[in-house]
């Protein structure tokens, strides 16, 4: 009997969208605590870009796989697995090294804790946008930053799949809802997901703007995938005793710390990634998130906000688009 054959997506060298390659290879058998899924689509992040290009927290190991967010139909199961079956569908949690289990092509093997079925009312496209933007945003504003309906949250990249999400959230709890980007053409899906205010920091002084949406008084919580020098004018906006949130590096220019500011008003600025939640031995608060997102996408408080889509054999199109950084919500390959 033939082997089954899948298309992968893998990397021999790091560098610009054009090192993704689509290779035919045997689908393989999940080995324990493992299951192998047919996979309908994927969803891509900033953090896959950054693995490709060599600038990632982990390194690839080469040749490499690539991708931490798939959704598709359990069809295999390796020794020890009993939580699932075949046939389930599933999304994958971002929870593994994507060398060794990345999830780019038509079939791909993930750890078993790794995997959450998803909400019946999503499509397979909204099913694999779910994990990693929802759980980033509940980790840092709920987890770490204890947001409440009192408080004042500034979210910047505020069109991110992540950055959206965070709003959705947010208005969620009933806190009051600072966003910013850089133009004009995202405001509409800003303001659908829940942002009071918005800042369009191409031409508005982001620290006078808080400001004036605040009374002077400044923001409690702060929610920052960009770093770089933006984070001297993030202090400068915050209220006194605030928590600034740094979960990326969007600009990766020096990110000089603002003392005088932090010394002034007692600041906290606080590095986060959502793997100090999927990653950990301690399950208990990756089980909170995925409950709470699972509660809120399934009563409709929460839909993830999907952009363009694109074919698997376009991946490094789908790569190149990803950093223009032209996306408002969530860009998906379906396979």
């Amino acid at each position: 009997m033939a082997e089954e054959m899948a298309k992968i997506v893998r990397f021999h060298e790091t560098g610009g969208p054009e090192v993704l390659k689509l290779e035919t290879e045997a689908r393989g058998m999940p080995g324990p605590s493992e299951v192998r899924l047919k996979v309908e689509a994927i969803g891509l992040n900033r953090a896959e870009a950054m693995f490709r290009a060599g600038a990632y927290l982990e390194a690839p190991d080469l040749p490499s796989k690539n991708g931490y967010e798939a959704s598709g139909v359990i069809d295999a199961i390796g020794e020890g697995v009993t939580e699932f079956s075949i046939g389930d569908k599933v999304s994958t949690i971002p929870a593994f090294n994507m060398s060794a289990y990345g999830v780019y092509g038509e079939s791909a093997i993930v750890p078993a804790a790794a995997v959450a079925k998803y909400p019946e009312r999503l499509s397979a496209a909204e099913g694999t946008a779910i994990w990693m933007q929802y759980i980033t945003a509940w980790g840092g504003l709920i987890d770490i930053g204890n947001l409440q309906s009192k408080d004042t949250v500034l979210i910047t990249a505020a069109s991110s799949s992540v950055g959206l999400a965070a709003l959705q959230i947010a208005k969620h709890i009933g806190a009051t809802t600072i966003a910013t980007t850089r133009g004009s053409g995202k405001e509409e899906a800003i303001k659908a997901a829940g942002a009071d205010h918005i800042i369009r920091t191409d031409h508005e002084d982001l620290a006078a703007s808080v400001a004036q949406f605040t009374g002077d008084r400044g923001v409690n919580l702060i929610f920052d995938p960009v770093g770089g020098p933006l984070l001297e004018m993030l202090a400068d906006a915050a209220a006194p005793g605030a928590t600034i949130i740094e979960y990326g590096v969007l600009d990766e220019r020096p990110t000089p710390f603002p003392l005088f500011p932090a010394l002034a008003k007692g600041l906290t600025v606080r590095g986060y990634t959502l793997f100090e939640i999927t990653m950990q031995a301690d399950r208990t608060r990756l089980e909170k998130a995925v409950e709470f997102v699972t509660k809120m996408i399934e009563t409709g408080t929460m839909t993830p906000v999907l952009d363009k889509r694109f074919p698997l054999d376009q991946i490094a199109e789908a790569h190149t688009y990803l950093e223009s950084n032209q996306q408002t919500g969530k860009i998906i390959v379906e396979v």
